[in-house]
């Protein structure tokens, strides 16, 4: 009889596995703020479908950090606030405790390939670009010093002139065209952002402080 740990993982084979496999935890563990290096020795021990279903209550806490990680690159990539300059220097700020910067420059950097992309981390004091070869760098000066550094050297790009507006002054302007009498919906608009969101940097005076949402809180 095979040892349980040499077994395919039975989840797997029903299509229901939940949970994360070894290569996976193995990859991204790394990221988390609270993460050890023996972590990775005691999760080779654990069989994978131990850790799929949470069985044990080190795969609990395994599977919350690697949750953290996840929400936290969610959250960012979709409420950061960016603005971009008349050079497609495109920056904002971000408040991130776990590695994951690169995944949401990342991001960033696939809807705006043509741009540079300049995110100042509020956790770690650093700056940290990724120019439009993909190229990511980590910088420890000011957001607005490294804007300034690498849009002297880039041409004004007149797309960009034609779009320069504060943060404040596009998402006023898309919940006024959002709230007009015809298709005003402010319950619906109230379980789409949750509390833990206006925490981030580009929230926390945001104009949609006067919409407070206390029902999606636990999934996003």
């Amino acid at each position: 009889m095979r040892k349980l740990s040499e077994e395919k993982d039975p989840l797997e084979v029903v299509g229901c596995a939940r949970g994360h496999s070894h290569e996976e935890l193995i990859d991204d563990l790394p990221r988390h703020c609270s993460y050890y290096p023996d972590l990775i020795q005691q999760i080779k021990k654990i069989p994978e479908v131990v850790l799929r279903n949470s069985g044990t209550p080190f795969a609990k806490k395994i599977n919350r950090m690697m949750r953290e990680i996840s929400k936290e690159t969610y959250r960012a990539i979709q409420f950061t606030r960016t603005e971009i300059n008349n050079r497609g220097v495109l920056f904002g700020i971000v408040c991130l405790k776990h590695k994951v910067i690169d995944r949401v420059l990342s991001y960033f950097h696939k809807r705006w390939p043509q741009c540079i992309i300049c995110l100042y981390n509020e956790h770690t004091y650093t700056t940290s670009t990724i120019d439009e070869r993909g190229i990511i760098r980590e910088i420890n000066a000011p957001l607005k010093t490294v804007v300034d550094n690498v849009s002297k050297n880039r041409p004004i790009i007149p797309y960009f002139d034609d779009i320069q507006f504060t943060g404040v002054e596009i998402f006023e302007t898309l919940y006024k065209s959002q709230f007009i009498s015809e298709r005003e919906n402010r319950p619906f608009f109230k379980k789409m952002i949750p509390d833990k969101c206006f925490e981030l940097p580009g929230m926390r005076d945001g104009v949609e402080k006067r919409f407070r949402n206390k029902r999606i809180n636990d999934y996003i």
